[in-house]
């Protein structure tokens, strides 16, 4: 349990440290202020105050030593919908924001590692992917410098993928919970924007992707909307989830129901979920 502690606080106060000097100092004292205090929450030893009173309470505390950290499972991808790297990390290091993440890509593919994988950035917001209601609890989360509507810089995409494969390959991250934030909240967010490249990060395996849809046959019975909800999209306001859809694997704002074109695809992609 000690052993476990101090490696933990180490790694966390490492991370702090590296960012102790320039026009973030400040914060950062803020952030090692904030380590400490989960670290200090961790260290305590599990406690039988909750425990009502009509149960029966064991005579003594037995710690488990078969445990670890929690992991990331998930990665989110997002543009900031900010004119420069420095406004979002101005917001970022703002506590009224009440918004953070865990990476931020600049354009000139400068890589802004902010909080500790293993902790809660607050990225997500409210939203849904399957059964999953807390993103926040289970991702990472990756803020790309976009205005929302711009182009995504090579240099930009050049870290991002080498970040990805990191992630992947030191949480065992499935290849299908590389997500946008449009996907888990359809109704709210449009990021990454239809210009992110889905196709070229699902080749790389990060994120599914679907093939040649020319001989692809419809089923009769097949339901678009079933359809999205086996993928993992809320389908809760079907418009939204629709749209959400589009922007990530047909790349296009367009409204109204799906083509079959696009319902081919639709369909390829629901079975690689199945």
């Amino acid at each position: 349990m000690r052993i476990f502690y101090n490696v933990f606080v180490v790694s966390l106060l490492l991370l702090a440290s590296s960012c102790a000097k320039g026009p973030y100092s400040s914060t950062n004292k803020k952030y090692r202020k904030q380590v400490r205090v989960l670290a200090k929450q961790i260290r305590q030893v599990p406690s039988d105050s909750l425990v009502a009173d009509s149960l029966k309470k064991a005579p003594a505390w037995v710690g488990t030593v078969n445990f670890n950290l929690r992991k990331p499972n998930y990665v989110i991808i997002h543009h900031t919908a900010q004119n420069s790297c420095t406004q979002t990390l101005n917001k970022f290091t703002s506590t009224q924001a009440q918004v953070s993440a865990h990476y931020l890509i600049c354009k000139d593919g400068t890589l802004h590692h902010m909080l500790n994988d293993y902790l809660r950035a607050w990225h997500a917001g409210a939203g849904k992917w399957g059964n999953e209601t807390d993103i926040n609890s289970t991702s990472i989360g990756i803020e790309i410098d976009n205005n929302g509507s711009e182009y995504f810089s090579e240099a930009q995409l050049n870290v991002l993928l080498a970040l990805l494969e990191s992630l992947k390959k030191k949480y065992n991250i499935p290849t299908a919970n590389f997500i946008g934030h449009a996907d888990i909240a359809p109704a709210r967010k449009i990021d990454p924007n239809v210009n992110f490249p889905w196709k070229r990060l699902a080749e790389k395996g990060f994120g599914n992707w679907y093939g040649d849809t020319t001989n692809v046959m419809l089923p009769p019975a097949f339901d678009p909307l079933m359809a999205l909800r086996i993928i993992g999209y809320d389908i809760s306001n079907a418009v939204a989830a629709v749209q959400a859809f589009r922007r990530h694997f047909i790349q296009s704002e367009t409204t109204g129901d799906l083509t079959e074109p696009e319902k081919k695809v639709l369909y390829m992609l629901m079975k690689k979920y199945m």
